[in-house]
């Protein structure tokens, strides 16, 4: 009786959780994925194209991002997918191996060197990029994103915006050809649609408005851009989109799909090169990218590193196994599952459903919706990465936060996510080094002629110039004692320019005087 009893309260205690995920799902998670969805089409399809593989790969990388890796990760809510970071790689490595089953094996060993940095707990690192680093990279991020999306909003329809975005524009030769044929491209109907668009995500996103969202926003910016081509084309062809301003899902999408070709795995060292190339740089853009996203989280919930690498190993192993190219965790779209109040990791599955099901049931419908309403999307996407209020309040903490934060959004627009990354890094480290030199120790003037130095916590290799300077300008005939009773661990490299100061200290008739502080042999040292 008492076991049917226990039975009874278990299950319950069952049906009320399964209650409460069922209404997060309905009032949450449901309308993120579907808004995840929106903007994860157009850079699936997109991406594909800029990386040289069939579009195929990009929607079935998608697809897996979600489906698979949603499963095996404890993010909340970072979402993965084809990234643009890895585009040139992806492209190169296509290229280089001139087979695309081959290319495929390569994915593979990518996910199998993901599993094993994450079965080796080296996720970790992530911790060591300080916030300004990481805060820079989600502005930068923004701009990219806002600059890439530009030029569909006014009806550019060349395939380049995928990579290139608006300020390409500015970079290539001939400058004024260049925005000649842009002028061609911009159509007033796109315009129209984008202005719309926006018009109805900056609604959305006001205060008051949050409560009369019935639907999504997302989803009522591509209905009003394929209703308002509709009336386009109702009332004169001349003013309808052109078939490049459309989505272009094309028929039988997976008809054509690849499969590695195993019996090559052994056949060439490129295979594995390029393989531990794609591993090394998918973990680094995902372990700060959701470190970013956990910062974007209300809730301040942690993903667990070690845990997410094993999810983007296995889902790249996935890709690489059934045609796509290759993933990580992607802060665009993170960043719309944030947006689009997102609450558990089946907002990210949900999305990936989503893509499935479109793909395989209504492709003519997507088919319907212009890239205008879906860049206008992103550009919001963008904008709150990137909000003014951002660089005000990074002004406001001092230049060693603001500088870290403005070269990291520099270094990356001007080359690469990664490369800016590690350069914003450097400026953050410089500041470390400069902050150590300064605070490991100080000299007080404790009385006529009698100084002392007292060193604090830890003094390392770093703090040697600045106390061998500090040593040569204590003056003749006086009295220094160097206090060590406070320190942690001293270098060696300190203890050694401490005991060497000793002889010239009786040469200049001063008085040096120890605290805790361990004398070390020096006459042996050339």
């Amino acid at each position: 009786m008492f076991y049917s009893l226990s039975l009874g309260r278990d299950f319950a205690t069952l049906k009320r959780t399964i209650r409460y995920y069922r209404l997060i799902w309905l009032k949450n998670d449901l309308p993120a994925g579907l808004s995840v969805f929106f903007v994860a089409l157009p850079l699936c399809l997109g991406i594909a194209l800029a990386s040289g593989a069939p579009l195929y790969a990009g929607i079935l990388s998608g697809i897996i991002g979600g489906i698979v890796v949603s499963l095996v990760s404890g993010s909340p809510l970072a979402v993965s997918g084809p990234a643009a970071g890895l585009t040139t790689l992806v492209a190169a490595t296509i290229l280089t191996l001139g087979d695309y089953k081959l290319f495929l094996l390569s994915v593979m060993v990518a996910g199998l060197f993901q599993i094993l940095l994450g079965v080796l707990k080296l996720g970790a690192i992530a911790n060591y990029f300080p916030s300004a680093v990481l805060k820079g990279m989600l502005a930068a991020i923004g701009i990219i994103l806002i600059s890439n999306q530009v030029p569909i909003a006014l009806g550019y329809d060349q395939p380049d915006f995928w990579k290139d975005g608006f300020l390409s524009l500015f970079s290539k030769q001939n400058f004024r050809v260049n925005f000649q044929n842009f002028n061609e491209s911009v159509t007033r109907e796109a315009i129209i649609i984008s202005v719309l668009s926006i018009l109805v995500m900056t609604f959305f996103h006001l205060p008051f408005a949050k409560k009369l969202k019935v639907i999504p926003a997302p989803l009522l910016v591509v209905i009003v851009g394929v209703l308002t081509n509709l009336i386009f084309m109702n009332y004169s062809t001349s003013l309808s989109l052109k078939p490049t301003q459309l989505v272009n899902i094309p028929p039988n999408t997976f008809s054509d799909i690849s499969f590695p070709d195993f019996s090559q795995l052994l056949a060439s060292s490129d295979i594995w090169k390029y393989g531990l190339l794609i591993g090394l740089l998918a973990s680094l853009e995902t372990l700060l990218c959701i470190e970013a996203i956990d910062k974007l989280d209300k809730r301040n919930r942690i993903t667990p590193p070690n845990r997410e690498l094993i999810a983007q190993g296995v889902g790249n192993m996935t890709c690489g196994l059934l045609g796509a190219i290759p993933m990580t965790a992607v802060v665009v779209r993170g960043s719309a599952n944030v947006d689009a109040g997102g609450r558990t990791k089946m907002s990210a599955f949900t999305h990936g459903v989503f893509l499935l099901l479109a793909v395989l049931l209504v492709p003519f419908l997507i088919n319907m919706i212009p890239y205008a309403s879906l860049s206008a999307i992103l550009i919001i996407t963008g904008y709150n990465l990137t909000k003014p209020k951002l660089y005000r309040n990074m002004w406001s903490l001092g230049l060693k936060q603001f500088l870290p934060f403005i070269v990291t959004i520099v270094g990356i627009i001007a080359t690469d996510l990664l490369t800016g990354v590690l350069i914003g890094l450097s400026v953050s480290t410089y500041y470390i080094v400069q902050n150590n030199f300064k605070e490991e120790f100080h000299i007080i003037n404790s009385g006529k002629n009698a100084y002392q130095i007292k060193l604090n916590s830890n003094v390392t290799f770093l703090n040697k110039a600045r106390l061998k300077k500090i040593l040569d300008e204590v003056p003749r005939n006086s009295s220094l004692t160097i206090d060590g009773s406070e320190v942690n661990f001293i270098d060696y490299d300190i203890l050694e320019i401490i005991s060497e100061y000793d002889n010239k200290a009786k040469e200049r008739h001063i008085e040096l005087i120890l605290k805790d502080i361990e004398r070390v042999n020096v006459t042996a040292i050339h």
